[in-house]
């Protein structure tokens, strides 16, 4: 059994990329100052800081649902982060977009109906989150972070895990949120 496929690579690659670029702007230091030409490092940054929140939020969804015996796979959503991408070109004041996703393939055994399963794996990519906002958290309050790029690095990475932990745990159809809270109650009630 292959974990991670070619394309879903193809897709983390790109989808990192399309991420980084859509949100590089607000890490630019000066922000009064004209850029001169495309920054290369302010990318990279934006990458470093904001793919991890996404990529492995996806990847427990995956992973937990292989681990419950289900079929899963990664995909970027290439039509939302053209959008996410457009909206940055336009200069929107707001910018929401869907990364990426997980599909389980339920059309060939193993699948189950178990709703408790799926909200596992509902939880599981926000549980992720959250546990990255906790682990910047505790190294910000419990250690001296004394060169600048970690200490922006980890709050970068305490706030976007917070928001992300967050929005997904939403009641909203179509977020995690939805789906765990929705299973939950396929389970109990």
């Amino acid at each position: 059994m292959v974990l991670v496929t070619f394309s879903e690579l193809r897709d983390v690659i790109i989808m990192t990329l399309a991420v980084g670029y859509i949100f590089m702007d607000f890490f630019r230091m000066k922000r009064h100052i004209i850029p001169q030409g495309f920054d290369w490092r302010l990318l990279w940054f934006a990458c470093l800081v904001t793919a991890p929140a996404i990529i492995f939020h996806e990847l427990a969804h995956k992973f937990t649902a292989i681990l419950s015996g289900l079929q899963a796979s990664f995909h970027a959503a290439y039509f939302f982060l053209g959008i996410g991408v457009l909206l940055k070109l336009v200069h929107s004041p707001f910018i929401f977009f869907v990364p990426g996703y997980v599909t389980i393939d339920c059309a060939s055994p193993p699948c189950t109906t178990d709703p408790a399963i799926f909200a596992g794996v509902a939880f599981a990519g926000p549980a992720l989150n959250l546990i990255l906002f906790l682990v910047s958290w505790a190294i910000l309050k419990f250690h001296d972070v004394r060169s600048k790029k970690w200490y922006l690095f980890l709050f970068i990475t305490q706030r976007i895990n917070l928001l992300l932990f967050i929005l997904n745990m939403l009641p909203i159809p179509g977020f995690d949120g939805f789906k765990f809270y929705q299973s939950i109650w396929q389970a109990f009630f």
